[in-house]
Parts: C-alpha cells; sequence; structure tokens
C-alpha cells in the first residue's frame, strides 16, 4: 500500500462558522471539503496545511492545533494520511483558488444541508468543530 503524506486545515472565524471549498476536480468534484492536499518535497504537515489554505481559499491562516488525522481511499493500492489542523484567518481575501470552483464560510448546523465529501461531518464532529461539541 503506498501512502501519501496530506494536510488538511479547518478553517474557523469569530462567529465559528467553517470554511469549506467545493471541489473542482475529481475524485468527489462539486463536494464542499476542508482546504487540504499532498505534502511537497520536504515541507511539513504544518507547511502543507498554510500553503494550502492559500492556495485554495486565498486567505492566510495560523494553525491553532492539529485537530485528527485519518486515512482516506486514493485509488488502488493507495491512502492519504491526512493530518488536519484547526486554524483561524491571519489575512488575505477570501478568493478559490487552485483546485477549488467555490468557497464559502458555513455555520456549523448547515453543514448538513450540503454535499459533503465522504465521511466529512463525521471528522469535523470528532475535531470538534461541528454540531454538538465545542471549539476547543
Amino acid at each position: 500500500m503506498q501512502v501519501i503524506p496530506a494536510a488538511g486545515v479547518i478553517i474557523v472565524n469569530d462567529e465559528g462558522q467553517i470554511l469549506l471549498v467545493q471541489r473542482g476536480h475529481h475524485p468527489q468534484i462539486g463536494r464542499w471539503t476542508v482546504p487540504g492536499g499532498r505534502l511537497e518535497p520536504g515541507e511539513t504537515p504544518e507547511q502543507a496545511a498554510v500553503r494550502e489554505a492559500l492556495e485554495e481559499t486565498g486567505l492566510h491562516v495560523r494553525l491553532e492545533r492539529e485537530a485528527l488525522r485519518v486515512r482516506l481511499p486514493a485509488g488502488a493500492d493507495r491512502e492519504f494520511d491526512v493530518r488536519d489542523f484547526v486554524a483561524t484567518v491571519v489575512g488575505g481575501s477570501l478568493t478559490p483558488g487552485d483546485d477549488a470552483d467555490d468557497a464559502r464560510w458555513f455555520n456549523p448546523d448547515q453543514l448538513d444541508t450540503v454535499e459533503l465529501t465522504a465521511n466529512l461531518l463525521g471528522y469535523l464532529r470528532d475535531a470538534g468543530v461541528a454540531p454538538g461539541f465545542e471549539l476547543g
């Protein structure tokens, strides 16, 4: 099994909203998810999370804490090893970019009203940023 290191970033604002991007490419095109992607050579997961946030949302972020680590299927004999971080915005302007078709803020109670990537709501609950959990 080939394991691909990756990082994601759960961006939250002062109102407790979560920033999601709409995937512009396969897999799961059109679904909403947190910004993220593969680590580049020599990059730490933290650096990748900050870079992916900027590339996919136009926002500069500060990582607050590591929230969770998940393994996601990536095709035959491959999987992503994703480390997700909770972050806050420190600059920039919200503009979807890279492989994101759109980027929007969602209240946690709105997350079950949009088509999310597989298991994302459960992961956000595990991270403490979805309904029924307080951001810690």
